[in-house]
């Protein structure tokens, strides 16, 4: 089952870090559910858990109206940092420990976070996929994909939190549109 915690206070609009306060964990329910636009899950390395936390994000980005192609990069950066937290951050934990991940969407960005409680890395260390030497190695292509499509991506501590934030696009000109001759 997935949970999540209400902190108080803090930089993710009421359900985010910090305060010092101790912490309240809930099941999810309908009745004791996080914000639409922001929460603090802890998720476990189970495929419904993950489709659940992803689903409650892809949600606040559609009440926003971000379009398919925000959403499907958002989730993706999501997914990817969630398959390495568990395939790597977690490799020594056992299977039942959560990664947490707090979001908060509003009508210009997405911030996420991922924190696993492994020993962290240094994402520096990771090799370039893209070099032909490493075209064959099946590492480094998440954090690839990560960094394309989140206007930042930043490792904080030790490596085993990834902070990414998702700027909107600014809207399209109307097609047509243009200087009169």
């Amino acid at each position: 089952m997935g949970w999540w915690e209400n902190v108080g206070g803090g930089a993710w609009g009421g359900v985010g870090v910090g305060g010092g306060g101790t912490a309240q964990r809930s099941p999810m329910s309908p009745s004791t559910s996080p914000t639409p636009d922001s929460a603090v899950l802890l998720i476990p390395n189970q495929r419904a858990e993950i489709e659940r936390a992803e689903n409650m994000l892809l949600e606040a980005m559609a009440a926003r109206n971000y379009p398919d192609a925000a959403r499907f990069a958002v989730r993706l950066a999501l997914e990817e940092s969630l398959v390495n937290a568990f395939r790597h951050g977690h490799r020594d934990l056992p299977a039942d420990t959560p990664v947490r991940v707090e979001f908060a969407v509003d009508d210009q960005r997405v911030e996420l976070s991922i924190e696993d409680q492994g020993p962290g890395f240094k994402p520096d260390d990771v090799p370039d996929p893209t070099l032909d030497e490493n075209l064959e190695r099946p590492t480094g292509r998440g954090l690839l994909l990560m960094r394309a499509y989140m206007a930042r991506v930043e490792y904080i501590g030790r490596g085993n939190r990834v902070e990414m934030t998702y700027l909107r696009p600014p809207p399209r000109a109307a097609s047509g549109a243009g200087p009169a001759a």
